[in-house]
């Protein structure tokens, strides 16, 4: 099933840039009441603070196809967010050619360039006007708070991002659109975009994980079951499950890995070893070199407590 449909209002400028689409309701397949209904034509209105229309939007869309404008790829971002699909099964192709850069303010989305003249009119009747970024993509929680998660720093999950229930995001961590969790994880670093973590699996306090925006990757990076990536640590390769990376290691496609098995040491690049479960990738502190040692020892996990969100 490659159709959604989603109903809600836009934001929209004087000269037609849409700033956003929130979506009360979205779903997949063909929606059981086409159209743009009474309730959000009545939602309709120009708002003068802020100097935009607010228009009801009732849209079907193909997600195996680009997308085609601003309202057609806050949809797909909302079916994310929302666990109606998951990273990596939704074509985002050209999304950012579709978005615009907003000021996300206290009042809704803004047009930049009058941000300043927003300010003022604020300011005069005393009140105060909050930015809470200039981006392409909004805060998630601004638009979906899906069900079984915490969020320490709403700023710190953009719209887009996939949470499963049981998830923690702490105040440091992050997570970008088309990525995330797909079971109960800790969130303490970075989740680019692109990156799906595995249902038990802890990403370290500061540690990273490489997507695919910048530089030309292709490699769409995937973290198994039960693993632990260290504080400070990251990774440019998937890991199978139950793997460890220690703390303030990290490792890319081309770092050099001693793999230690049964039968002797093997030096390869760690992109051979891309999607292998059970290893602990560790720097030697004596020699330096970095380690591949299968796993002794199986990890503890994470504290079921501390993941009971609901």
């Amino acid at each position: 099933m490659t159709a959604a449909w989603g109903r809600g209002l836009a934001t929209v400028t004087t000269d037609g840039v849409v700033l956003d689409t929130w979506f009360r309701e979205f779903g997949l397949g063909e929606p059981t009441e086409s159209g743009i209904t009474d309730e959000y034509r009545a939602a309709e209105r120009h708002d003068e603070v802020r100097g935009v229309d607010i228009r009801a939007v009732a849209i079907t869309i193909d997600t195996a196809v680009a997308p085609a404008d601003a309202s057609d790829a806050y949809l797909r971002l909302h079916l994310l967010s929302g666990r109606l699909m998951q990273p990596r099964t939704i074509e985002l192709d050209g999304i950012f050619g579709k978005l615009t850069n907003v000021a996300w303010t206290s009042l809704g989305p803004a047009p930049i360039d009058s941000i300043e003249e927003l300010r003022w009119r604020v300011r005069r009747n005393g009140g105060t006007l909050v930015v809470h970024g200039v981006d392409k993509f909004p805060r998630m929680t601004d638009y979906v708070i899906p069900s079984g998660v915490r969020i320490a720093d709403a700023s710190r999950v953009r719209l887009g991002a996939h949470l499963a229930s049981g998830t923690t995001v702490m105040h440091e961590g992050f997570v970008n659109f088309n990525a995330g969790t797909l079971g109960t994880s800790m969130v303490e670093g970075r989740i680019s975009a692109g990156v799906v973590v595995g249902d038990g699996s802890d990403i370290g306090g500061g540690a990273s994980t490489q997507g695919t925006l910048s530089g030309g990757g292709k490699e769409m990076i995937s973290i198994g079951e039960r693993c632990l990536v260290g504080a400070e640590a990251g990774i440019g390769i998937s890991l199978g499950d139950e793997c460890v990376v220690e703390a303030g290691l990290y490792v890319t496609a081309g770092t050099l890995v001693a793999v230690h098995s049964g039968t002797g040491v093997e030096v390869v690049k760690a992109r051979q070893l891309s999607g292998a479960g059970g290893l602990l990738y560790r720097r030697n502190s004596q020699t330096g070199a970095v380690e591949a040692l299968p796993r002794s020892a199986k990890w503890d996990g994470l504290n079921t407590q501390l993941h009971q969100n609901d």
